[in-house]
């Protein structure tokens, strides 16, 4: 035989072997939602948004990481940022929730990583935050850290994530595209009984609905009964919580970030991060008792912004009415929807702790079926 064209066969023995590279759902085809993506179809589409990432697999136990958000460049203590918190299911640890609750800003990066990793993550952005310049005299800080629990593929009892894997999260944020599936805090979770991780995506409003963009990140840990673009995959792979063959949990968590530039206050953001749990059920999950579902959304619109301090006893800034709110609940609703699938498209196939292997989702099944289903563009 030609050497060419043994090449070609063992490139194409490679594939089967191995299976076929992994890209996010839109690049097979997979339009969710009628709203249009920013350039990237990542939470960075939000203008000033930056993204880091600390991923640790060691050895055959440790799969886990971290990722941060960064709302903007500059210090996000001497410049918070309007915030809020909507909690779907309580069963998690979400540091620094009730401040922004309360005050409706947001102060520092938003850090996830492992449930017990929050600790340390919570030194390491408070020891970040006192050492920036121009907080010499600061003496209290809300840092925001969030997990799910990756303890089946991941040693967690180990404690691995230290403080300079959110330090190294924190410094090499940057814009642009985002990396998905096993990567930072995305590292050793589980979605739908498949690979989770790390998930991204944005959607752009028409001019005629003011222009703004929002960007979703989620970190997916839960189950249920999945579906992708309204297909009930779950079942037809025969891969879902209650099925009586199979052992399945729909415990877990999903962390979800929900950003805008939209002049939107903490009252209106709120209603937007609720509205991020729609999303959530439009790919199956439940919100189980025993997973923690969190919503942080934030908006970086510079007008917005509040200073640490100001001799200003009033701030006067404009926001969005309520009547203009309904185009940004759509793309919160499209944008968590995408991001969580974006999650386990890009997922690989994982051993972890124990010997424990997960599964990624089974790619060329689940476009076949989409096609049956008439939900996927070639």
């Amino acid at each position: 035989m030609r050497p060419t064209l043994i090449l070609i066969l063992l490139v194409m023995l490679y594939t089967q072997a191995w299976g076929q590279e992994r890209k996010r759902a839109r690049d097979y085809g997979v339009k969710i939602g009628v709203l249009p993506t920013g350039k990237y179809n990542a939470i960075t589409d939000v203008d000033g948004i930056r993204v880091g990432q600390t991923t640790l697999m060691q050895g055959e136990h440790i799969r886990t990481g971290v990722t941060a958000i960064l709302p903007h460049a500059g210090n996000i203590f001497q410049e918070k940022v309007p915030a809020a918190i909507f909690v779907g299911n309580g069963f998690g640890k979400l540091a620094g929730s009730t401040q922004v609750q309360e005050l409706g800003n947001l102060e520092t990066p938003i850090i996830l990583t492992n449930t017990l990793g929050v600790g340390t993550a919570l030194n390491a952005v408070v020891g970040h935050t006192l050492q920036q310049p121009g907080n010499e005299q600061v003496q209290s800080v809300n840092a925001v850290v969030g997990e799910t629990n990756d303890g089946y593929l991941n040693d967690i009892r180990g404690r691995h994530v230290r403080e300079e894997h959110v330090l190294e999260a924190m410094q090499q944020a940057k814009g642009g595209a985002v990396q998905e599936g096993n990567v930072g805090a995305g590292t050793g979770t589980v979605c739908f009984g498949f690979k989770g991780g790390i998930g991204t995506s944005s959607r752009k409003l028409p001019q005629s609905a003011g222009g703004y963009t929002v960007g979703v990140l989620v970190q997916t840990n839960f189950g249920g009964v999945l579906q992708v673009n309204g297909v009930p995959v779950g079942q037809e792979l025969d891969q879902y919580f209650m099925n009586q063959q199979i052992k399945d949990s729909a415990d877990g968590s999903c962390m979800i970030i929900v950003a805008t530039d939209a002049p939107v206050d903490a009252r209106n953001l709120e209603r937007m991060a609720s509205r991020a749990m729609l999303g959530l059920a439009k790919t199956g999950g439940i919100a189980s008792n025993g997973s923690g579902d969190y919503v942080i959304a934030f908006s970086t619109n510079e007008d917005l912004r509040i200073p640490y301090t100001s001799t200003d006893k009033t701030q006067a800034t404009p926001i969005l009415r309520n009547d203009e709110m309904s185009p940004l609940f759509m793309a919160v609703i499209e944008a968590t929807e995408e991001a969580i699938i974006n999650s386990l498209f890009m997922a690989e196939t994982m051993t972890g702790k124990d010997g424990r292997k997960v599964e990624a989702l089974p790619l060329n099944k689940v476009l076949k079926l989409l096609k049956k289903h008439h939900a996927i563009n070639p």
